[in-house]
């Protein structure tokens, strides 16, 4: 019985050994927890491109495309009336250079319109050495991070090779990554041997239980002593001149200083956008539980001048693909495309002027993976996205739709 109770401890001290040995890093962003609506009825994403899949460091990489502001913009989510242009990455493995919405430079938060559609371009340089998850982000206040399709890119080289040049409004160049680094180092360990110093004082007497003691009875006032109200005086004395000091003398060195810029911009320019030439209405909408498959029944005028066919319906970055109609040669990232996710019971051209329903199935294991089929369980069940029509010469017109969505469990 010894034996196998030793045996049993040196087995658990192995297992705690191992886990702690290994510790598997996170790959990606959690965008599979954030709730299904906020992912659909939000920001769509489309038209997306990464410019390099591989980079060494320093190298740029930049993330172009279009994002639509989507008119049903759900009511428990706050108005994008402050939002920033952002890139989810795990840690500052890239930097960002330059950000541009409808062409115009965004450093800071901007004002978007619902219902409008947007061209964006961000400039990343990268940095740190590894296989990187890089998404589009758009951080609205007061609904979170709003995140976008996510690509895989690999960064080569050394961290130790990595500069961030900048040249000041008073002309002086600097290097971002390590200017005044050993200043920075030094107040860092100043303040922390500062408030070590406060610590070993206070604790140098027993602390807790003697102290306890005398609370309890009634004897508080001789905790503090006249010299330790002394040493508080002198030590918060230290503080304030310490401080006024260092101010004034950055103040001497760096005579010229612009505030952090922190205002909303706004007016910011929609892209081009004309009218959808087909109008789409959705008799009903389910999803089939078992079958990972969502089924919709669509009523589809054609009011344009030529004959078009349904080939893409995109939702919460998922992209279902009707491949008779269209194929993508994006590379778009694979876990995110279904290449023939999309099935519609008759898809043979939609002539100018006619009139036709049809029974149209996007399927595919990311309503899983994705966990999109969280939406049957939503307060508001409703889904949206966007449909993508095509005539024979390859031109586009873009449809919205938005409906409840009732599930199927059999």
């Amino acid at each position: 019985m010894k034996l196998l109770k030793n045996w049993s401890m040196v087995s658990l001290l192995a297992a705690v050994a191992a886990t702690s040995v290994y510790a598997p890093t996170a790959t990606a962003h959690g965008e599979k927890s954030q709730a299904a609506f906020m992912r659909m009825r939000t920001i769509h994403w489309y038209d997306l491109k990464w410019s390099k899949e591989v980079v060494k460091v320093n190298d740029t990489v930049e993330i172009s495309g279009k994002f639509h502001v989507f008119e049903g913009w759900p009511q428990t989510v706050d108005a994008p009336d402050s939002a920033f242009l952002n890139i989810g990455i795990p840690g500052p493995v890239f930097i960002r250079k330059e950000s541009y919405i409808g062409g115009q430079l965004v450093p800071r938060s901007v004002r978007l319109e619902i219902g409008k559609t947007y061209d964006f371009r961000v400039v990343l340089k990268a940095r740190r050495p590894g296989d990187w998850h890089v998404h589009t982000m758009m951080n609205v206040q007061g609904g979170g991070p709003i995140i976008g399709p996510g690509k895989w890119i690999t960064i080569e080289g050394s961290m130790s090779e990595f500069k961030n040049p900048l040249t000041t409004l008073t002309g002086q160049t600097i290097d971002l990554e390590n200017y005044n680094l050993e200043n920075t180092y030094f107040w860092h360990a100043f303040w922390y041997v500062f408030g070590l110093a406060w610590m070993v004082y206070w604790c140098r007497r027993p602390v807790f239980l003697p102290r306890f003691l005398l609370v309890n009875a009634g004897r508080a006032d001789e905790l503090v002593s006249g010299t330790d109200r002394k040493v508080g005086m002198a030590f918060a004395a230290a503080t304030m001149v310490i401080v006024v000091f260092a101010m004034s003398t950055a103040n001497s060195k760096y005579p010229i200083t612009i505030p952090l810029q922190a205002g909303t911009m706004r007016g910011m320019k929609p892209a081009a956008e004309e009218k959808s030439v087909v109008a789409v209405k959705v008799e009903d909408a389910t999803y089939r539980v078992p079958g990972r498959a969502m089924r919709m029944k669509l009523t589809m005028t054609n009011n344009g001048d030529k004959a078009v066919r349904l080939g893409e319906f995109y939702t919460a970055s998922v992209r279902f693909l009707n491949a008779d109609a269209y194929k993508d040669t994006t590379g778009y990232p694979e876990d995110l495309l279904a290449e023939d996710g999309l099935e519609v019971s008759d898809n043979s051209p939609l002539a100018p002027g006619e009139t036709r329903t049809v029974e149209v199935q996007a399927s595919d294991a990311a309503w899983e993976v994705y966990r999109l089929a969280d939406i049957i369980y939503d307060p508001d069940s409703r889904f949206a996205g966007l449909l993508f029509f095509f005539d024979a010469d390859g031109k586009r017109t873009i449809t919205q739709i938005d409906a409840p969505l009732i599930p199927s469990f059999m």
